[in-house]
């Protein structure tokens, strides 16, 4: 057999689209391709939300000069969505400069009873209570043994305002917590306020 007739060695014949390497490296690259998109989309996915410009307390009649537009990520629900219309509807609870508006503080004005009632605690409330956050307010009174006994009197109320202490009571430790009330709940609340006993403000984790 002549040189010229041998069979070349080393050469390879280029690969089949039937080949299973050539379809599964098509795979993996399409697989990965399609994850770096939905990283990228994860990673710009922001929803337009309402943002209160000012400090808006419990009451406040909501319009356009209240509130911008900030694109932020969010679960969607939590917070009023700017395709809303909130012009005219009433805040539930104090919305603070910067604070996002939530889809649960919102109320007709004809639905919104509620009111501020002033609660004086014989004891400091915890460090990073104030408006717009959610407390318990609990009574603590001593019976004739000397023992005392607490109860919850009002439960996830909303303060709008919270008072240092004035001279007069300078060095006492207690406060002045002003939390919003609903009309259906204020009497009970009302009469357990004048029970002889200390009031503590307890704010909820979260």
């Amino acid at each position: 057999m002549s040189a010229s007739a041998r069979p070349a060695r080393g050469r390879l014949a280029p690969p089949s689209w039937r080949d299973p390497r050539l379809l599964i490296g098509i795979v993996l690259i399409a697989a990965s391709v399609a994850g770096v998109v939905s990283l990228v989309r994860a990673a710009d996915s922001t929803a337009p939300v309402y943002m209160a410009v000012r400090e808006l307390p419990a009451g406040t009649v909501l319009d356009q000069e209240d509130l911008v537009v900030a694109h932020v990520r969010v679960d969607a629900g939590t917070y009023v969505g700017a395709t809303e219309q909130p012009w005219g509807q009433v805040l539930t609870r104090p919305v603070g400069v910067g604070e996002l508006v939530p889809a649960g503080a919102l109320s007709s004005v004809d639905a919104y009873d509620a009111r501020p009632v002033a609660v004086r605690t014989t004891r400091p409330v915890a460090q990073g209570i104030g408006p717009g956050s959610i407390v318990d307010v609990w009574v603590t009174v001593v019976d004739e043994d000397g023992q005392p006994s607490s109860r919850l009197v009002g439960e996830q109320l909303a303060v709008d305002a919270v008072e240092a202490d004035d001279a007069a009571f300078a060095g006492s430790g207690a406060q002045t917590v002003y939390v919003i009330v609903p009309q259906d709940r204020m009497e009970a609340f009302l009469d357990a306020l004048a029970v002889d006993g200390d009031l503590s403000v307890v704010g909820l984790a979260g």
